[in-house]
């Protein structure tokens, strides 16, 4: 190993990049003018066996910004489709490049992903590049879902570039660094599906379980065990943006990951007040991807994963359809039991009864009429605090606290012991989506880091409860105009 590697902590692997060319270009950062490092996530940097020291230091800035290749990496970038708002795609990275995988001091294996380095073959016509109010709501938001325990990737570092970047106006230049599991996404394997060989396919499907599931990489119907693997955990997944009312904005199937991640932040946020209706993403404008619709829309891009599969689970083309389609027509029923599960929690619940879907929905009904706020809803219910929402002085939420606490007294389980599972079920802040401006706009408007750092600190606890926390629980003012969000391009 290299001095450069010994000060460093950089273990690269570039196992991405020995799968067929058809998967990817070799293709390296375009250096910037005068890069300067803005956060970096020094305990994540640390689980990574990175040296933090060294990446704060010149020629670590450089490797964030792309101005330096750390040694053993393969830089490129990669090759997938995608249904976008329904319509299939090519498309591929167009502004990333993948430096190459770090492998820790414990044996994970960790893609490193810069975000906005320049044009790459993918870009379609875009510059490459991405402005500094994206990646930064990038950092946020996924470190928020980290410490929500929501599988996602992670952000490790933001530098400025020293150079604008124009969109409806000039902004300021940054590229993030992205870390994940691995960006293998539903759209490769539509890419491999539609533009590849079989024995393409079948070596990108034996890439992820070796790479993801490698305790089902020796079975018989493999394959198969893939889908269903894959589908376990986005039903897993998606319960979990469900249980905390996070809106992805974007699931097109090149936005969902085979590793089971959450993945691409763009037009992202999260609800206040409950409305399954609720859209943010200023370019949904028929609803697609609205909170409510998040788990039918999630089976749907996992059937068009099946779909790429069938050459694979069975050579006779109607047994492989019968097998998909049964594989597929699970996934509702696993993500419902994920999201009963999650909620029973949620309301201090330890067992199950046939009648907690139906007390469930009936809460959740009460708080779309009264139009109460999602998260501070259970935190009030947490801490027995029902005067802080309008929905507690209704007659029907006394009927329904009556069945609620007759419905806890039927378990075993202490009063206590509930209310401890509910502090765990129930964050106490999210990322407001007017906090999350307020930090960008100091960010990016005067420069002013603190507001941002102030937030994070407060996110990386949302179990904490702390009087301290108090004022990041706070409601936006009302407004006659609905907050939007945008892809960040």
């Amino acid at each position: 190993m290299t001095k450069e590697k010994i000060e460093t902590g950089w273990n690269l692997d570039n196992s991405y990049a020995r799968l067929p060319k058809l998967f990817y270009t070799s293709d390296n950062p375009k250096p910037v003018q005068s890069p300067n490092l803005v956060i970096l996530n020094e305990s994540l940097a640390a689980t990574l066996g990175l040296n933090i020291e060294t990446l704060k230091s010149e020629n670590g800035i450089a490797v964030f910004a792309g101005n330096q290749i750390p040694e053993g990496a393969a830089p490129l970038a990669q090759a997938y489709a995608g249904h976008q708002f329904g319509h299939f795609n090519m498309l591929g990275d167009g502004r990333a490049i993948l430096l190459g995988e770090q492998i820790t001091p414990q044996g994970e294996r960790f893609d490193i992903q810069l975000k906005g380095p320049g044009r790459t073959p993918y870009s379609r016509g875009g510059d490459g590049r991405a402005s500094l109010g994206p990646m930064l709501r990038e950092y946020i938001i996924s470190e928020a879902m980290h410490a929500l325990d929501i599988s996602t990737t992670r952000s490790l570092a933001v530098v400025t570039t020293g150079e604008p970047v124009y969109r409806e106006t000039e902004l300021p230049g940054a590229i993030l660094t992205r870390v994940s599991s691995s960006h293998i996404r539903v759209g490769t394997f539509q890419y491999a599906a539609q533009w590849g060989t079989v024995k393409d396919l079948r070596t990108l499907a034996d890439y992820t379980l070796k790479r993801h599931y490698p305790d089902i990489e020796t079975d018989e119907s493999r394959y198969l065990s893939l889908l269903q693997e894959a589908i376990k955990r986005q039903a897993s997944l998606i319960a979990k943006w469900q249980l905390v009312g996070f809106i992805h904005g974007v699931m097109n199937t090149d936005n969902m990951t085979i590793s089971g991640e959450t993945i691409d932040y763009g037009p992202c946020a999260f609800m206040d007040t409950y409305d399954p209706a609720t859209v943010f993403s200023s370019i949904d404008r028929e609803g697609r991807y609205a909170y409510g619709n998040q788990p039918p829309i999630a089976g749907w891009n996992l059937a068009r994963f099946a779909e790429t599969l069938l050459p694979l689970l069975h050579e006779d083309q109607d047994e492989a359809v019968k097998l998909a389609q049964q594989a597929i027509s699970e996934f509702l029923d696993l993500y419902q039991t994920n999201w009963l599960a999650g909620m029973r929690e949620k309301l201090g619940i330890f067992n199950e009864e046939a009648e907690d879907e139906s007390l469930i929905e009936n809460l959740l009904n009460m708080m779309q009429k009264h139009r109460t706020d999602f998260t501070n809803t259970f935190r009030a219910l947490t801490f027995d605090k029902y005067e802080d929402t309008t929905l507690f002085g209704t007659p029907e939420f006394s009927h329904w606290n009556k069945l609620w606490q007759e419905r806890l007294g039927r378990q075993q389980e202490t009063k206590e012991l509930s209310q401890q599972l509910m502090r765990t079920s129930n964050p106490g802040v999210i990322p407001r989506n007017h906090q999350v401006e307020e930090a960008l706009e100091a960010a990016v408007e005067k420069g002013d880091y603190s507001v941002m750092e102030r937030l994070l600190d407060v996110l990386s606890r949302p179990f904490l409860h702390s009087p301290e926390q108090a004022d990041y629980s706070r409601l936006p003012e009302q407004s006659t105009r609905p907050y939007r969000t945008f892809c960040g391009t």
